[in-house]
Order: C-alpha cells, then structure tokens, then sequence
C-alpha cells in the first residue's frame, strides 16, 4: 500500500540518510563489526550532515522542526541497509526528548551544540545487573550533600553507546522512602571521578554496537547536572518511554519488511529441481503470508506516527506497537531464513546477520512481557 505519512521535505530527507548510510557508514560497518563498536568521525559526520537532533532548535545547531517522522526516516534507512551498529536513533529517539524537555537554558548551551554536532555521543543508564525491565528495582543511588551535590554509587548494564558515550543520563535513587517519587535523573559525564566503563559486552548480534556495564563510585554530580526535578525521574522515564517504544516498532517492521525483500529476490535467483524456489506453492504461501502480516503492521505504525507527531500516542498503543512489530520481525526473520536453506545459517548472508540482530527488539524497551502487561492493565481498567 502507497504510505502518506511523508511529505517531499521527509522525501528529501530520506534522499539525504540514505545517501549518508551509502558512502558513511556501509562501507566501514564490517569492520565496526569486527572492532565491536563503530568511529566517532561517523558521529562528527552525520552531526556536518544534519542528521543528529533534527528536533533541537536551531539556535543550539539542531534542524528545529519537532517532526518525530524525520526520526523514523532515519531509523528506517539505517535498518534498510543493515546498519545495527550505528546509534543514532537512541540519541535521537531516546534521549533527546529528555534534553530538550528537562533541560534549563544552561544545560542547554552547555550540551545541545554537542549532541548535534556528533561531539557529544550520548546514553541512558537504566538497566542494572538485577533490574532491568523492572524499573523499581533499580539499585543504583545518589545522597544529597549539603552543597547541593549528589554522590552517586552502583552500577549498569546493557547501555548501548555505553563506550562511546560522552554524556550518561543515570537513573538512580534518590529517596528510598518515596517509592516511584525517589528516582532522579543525574546527568554523568566523561572524565568524572569515580566514573568506569567496564568490559563491552559481547552480544549474540549487534556486533558494531558498543553495549557496555558502567560503574559509578562516590561519582560527586554537580547540582547543575540535575534534569528536572529530584524525585521526578521515575514520571519522566515514563512519559520518554511512549517515543522510545515506537522507535523501536519503527525499526523492527522496517527489519521485517528488509527481511522479506531479500529473502523475495533470493527465491527468485535459487533454483531447486530445475526451477526457481519462488515457483514452489509453498514459497509463495509463505511469502504472501509474510507480506500481508507486514503491510498490515506498517499501517499500524504510521497510524502511531501520526498520533505521536499529534501528540497523541498512548502508553497503550505505543506498547503494542512495540509487541507485536517486534514479535512480527522475529517470525518474519525465522521463516526468511528457513526460506534460504543451508544459505540462511551462513553469517556471509545478509538473512543470518538479521536473525541474530533482530532477536533484542523483543526484550529492550521493556521486555514484550512487560507491553502485555501494560496492554492487558489497559483493557481490565
């Protein structure tokens, strides 16, 4: 089905990404996948290229058009092409809400320049080794001195940009006493006392991803590094997790969606039995299925785009956008690879990388569990 979402500035946009991911990022990624993490010159690349906050005003060098649908634009071109290690769409998806939400006039010119420009490559610090959907379990805390400083102590996982990152959003708890009203967000920077990356981890996929454990002890965080109010980060991360949900149904359709396209021109080239594998009844079965379920989904998550843009996306919608693309993708990628044969189990296959890479879209962002639970909340009252 023709998608009218977009309009000719987001077509010229895609233009610009795409051509971007072509010469920038293409290239390189096999051997970002071998290093474990991609270059900074692509970040200061894409930051010259404007492709970094296009919602930051531009007084701070951000494009300045609050449009989530430039976001996807992107997100949707890097996964056409397959570039899993490149982080953008968290620092644009992710945490640039937060720093253009919470943010006061000096925070501001003190880090929208740089998120912008690719200087400053960000992250945000939830997960920890027992507490990771489960947000009220975060252990990680901060005291309050009397100069207004806070001293943060415990540790993370999972964060991706986690080594390359400049500029950590930490969750931690601040009053242990007050529930969901004692998380604050502390903003950690390099170079702080007290402030270690631990060993990048190594993932089943994702290979170019930088995915690392941090560690903060006694790291004192200035009062200024404070977003928003102390005892609000908990309402915060819930109202962020909306945009961060549909990035990653985003993603996941437009992985299924590069799944079935290479797995369509694959069966149309491999022969068995003297003819092409798309000849077969069940091919085609199973590729019509696959097609359907996709174009289906796609029309759900632009429906979701353009109720966020409208400022409308629920929790509830976000989250089963989040479900059920992302289950999707999984289903899609496995059929896919069954599709190929001996061929699909072979890393030298485009189908192989995106089986094993598409395989966290149904656990961060909150486990698919957690959207059931949350879906199902919504529907009992």
């Amino acid at each position: 089905m023709q998608r009218d979402i977009f309009d000719a500035d987001h077509d010229a946009f895609r233009d610009l990404a795409r051509t971007f991911v072509a010469k920038e990022i293409t290239p390189f990624h096999d051997q970002w996948e071998r290093d474990g993490q991609v270059s900074r010159e692509v970040w200061l690349a894409a930051g010259r290229a404007g492709l970094l906050g296009t919602d930051v005003p531009e007084e701070y060098g951000g494009g300045g058009v609050a449009d989530f649908r430039y976001n996807a634009v992107l997100l949707e071109e890097l996964t056409t092409a397959g570039a899993t290690g490149i982080g953008f769409p968290l620092q644009n998806d992710v945490v640039a809400p937060y720093l253009l939400r919470l943010t006061n006039d000096e925070q501001k010119r003190r880090w929208l320049p740089g998120f912008c420009s690719g200087e400053i490559i960000t992250a945000i610090a939830m997960s920890e080794p027992g507490a990771g959907s489960d947000l009220q379990g975060i252990q990680t805390h901060a005291r309050r001195e009397e100069s207004g400083d806070w001293v943060l102590n415990g540790a993370k996982t999972f964060i991706t940009n986690g080594i390359l990152s400049d500029l950590v959003i930490v969750v931690a708890r601040t009053d242990p006493d007050a529930g969901s009203r004692g998380f604050s967000l502390l903003v950690v920077e390099r170079g702080m006392p007290g402030f270690e990356r631990g060993r990048r981890l190594e993932k089943v996929g994702m290979k170019a991803q930088d995915t690392a454990e941090l560690s903060f002890s006694d790291v004192r965080v200035p009062a200024a590094n404070v977003l928003g109010e102390p005892g609000g980060g908990f309402g915060y991360l819930m109202q962020n997790l909306v945009q961060e949900r549909l990035s990653i149904a985003v993603g996941s359709i437009a992985g299924a969606a590069r799944a079935l396209a290479l797995t369509v021109g694959y069966t149309k080239d491999r022969t068995a039995f003297g003819r092409p594998i798309a000849n077969f009844q069940n091919t085609r079965f199973e590729l019509a299925e696959m097609d359907t379920e996709v174009t289906i989904a796609q029309v759900f998550v632009d429906r979701c785009i353009t109720e966020h843009v409208a400022g409308r996306l629920s929790v509830t919608d976000a989250a089963k956008a989040k479900w059920w693309t992302s289950d999707l993708q999984k289903r899609v990628v496995d059929r896919c690879v069954q599709l190929h044969g001996g061929y699909g189990y072979m890393l030298e296959y485009p189908i192989a990388k995106a089986f094993v890479d598409s395989r966290v879209q149904a656990i961060y962002g909150g486990t698919n569990e957690i959207m059931k639970e949350i879906i199902g909340r919504a529907v009992v009252g």
